[in-house]
């Protein structure tokens, strides 16, 4: 099995449910608080991580309460913490996270905070993990000045660069050409593209575009659709599994930290996808993004149960 890397975010999740969410003015009475560990790359490690990855989670945190949010779950589920980097000037990132508890649709408002500050010291610290790893997984919520710095590295040693593009921001052209595989979901496929992603066509299109920006592989998800899938001249849409939804908050972290792992052992990127299918089906069915990552044994069963 591969080493791989997540580099990325840690925020706290700060999550409320109500009736329905609120409109500008409005204030809505909700049903249930809870607050845990998340931000899209810590929730993709710690997926990676429970689906059996030898993974580096790589983020950083203040030297606020909110830190021991990050820094305990990764004892409690035996992830080393050597590459956490702590600020002494900004606070722990936090994500506001309202849930509508009849449709399961969310809105979520994120603050960065020291996950946008990591610099130049920190990034070349972590140059012998890269040098180790097989595949480096990105999103888009830390300092993309880093991120880029991380795709020099991992060009460097021959690592092959994930980018999970969300949150939707602008990147250069010049990024996209260090990078193997993105990731987005169909909203960032459009924002990034310019071509709305609704079918296989659509995704094939919005493909080509990231294929001439020197991109190797591309995979979109498409929610309830399922995972379109591009490789090599193959295109085609793996279907998502059927399950009932408690929260879909976290699914796509758990899509792409279920990749890592599957291609951190070598499976091909179609069962990798299907794998991380899989992934995403068992963790909509429980509240929360982190808490909601299933373990190996889970993910086998099930795969077992939907063949």
């Amino acid at each position: 099995m591969g080493k791989v890397t997540v580099f990325g975010s840690f925020v706290v999740d700060l999550m409320a449910r109500s009736p329905h969410l609120p409109v500008p003015k409005e204030t809505v009475k909700g049903s249930m608080f809870r607050m845990g560990p998340g931000g899209k790359g810590f929730n993709q490690g710690v997926a990676a991580h429970k689906a059996g990855a030898d993974v580096t989670m790589i983020t950083k945190v203040g030297k606020d309460s909110f830190s021991h949010v990050a820094l305990d779950t990764m004892t409690e589920l035996s992830m080393p913490k050597d590459q956490v980097f702590i600020s002494d000037t900004d606070a722990t990132g936090i994500a506001l996270i309202l849930v509508d508890e009849k449709t399961s649709q969310n809105e979520i408002i994120i603050v960065p905070g020291a996950c946008g500050t990591i610099n130049k010291n920190e990034t070349d610290s972590i140059e012998q993990a890269i040098k180790e790893s097989e595949y480096v997984l990105m999103q888009l919520e830390v300092n993309q000045d880093a991120n880029e710095r991380v795709a020099d590295l991992a060009q460097k040693y021959g690592c092959k660069v994930i980018v999970n593009t969300a949150p939707y921001s602008p990147i250069s052209d010049e990024f996209l050409s260090k990078v193997y595989m993105v990731t987005p979901n169909e909203i960032e496929a459009e924002e990034l593209t310019g071509v709305k992603v609704a079918d296989l066509a659509s995704a094939s299109k919005a493909a080509k575009w990231f294929y001439r920006k020197g991109v190797k592989k591309v995979i979109i998800t498409m929610g309830e659709l399922g995972a379109f899938v591009s490789s090599d001249g193959r295109e085609e849409i793996i279907p998502s599994y059927r399950v009932p939804v408690a929260d879909t908050t976290g699914a796509g972290d758990a899509f792409n930290g279920g990749l890592l792992a599957a291609l951190g052992e070598g499976k091909d990127i179609w069962e990798a996808a299907r794998f991380a299918s899989a992934l995403a089906a068992l963790s909509v069915q429980k509240l929360g993004t982190t808490p909601s990552m299933p373990t190996r044994s889970e993910i086998e069963t099930f795969l077992k149960e939907n063949e």
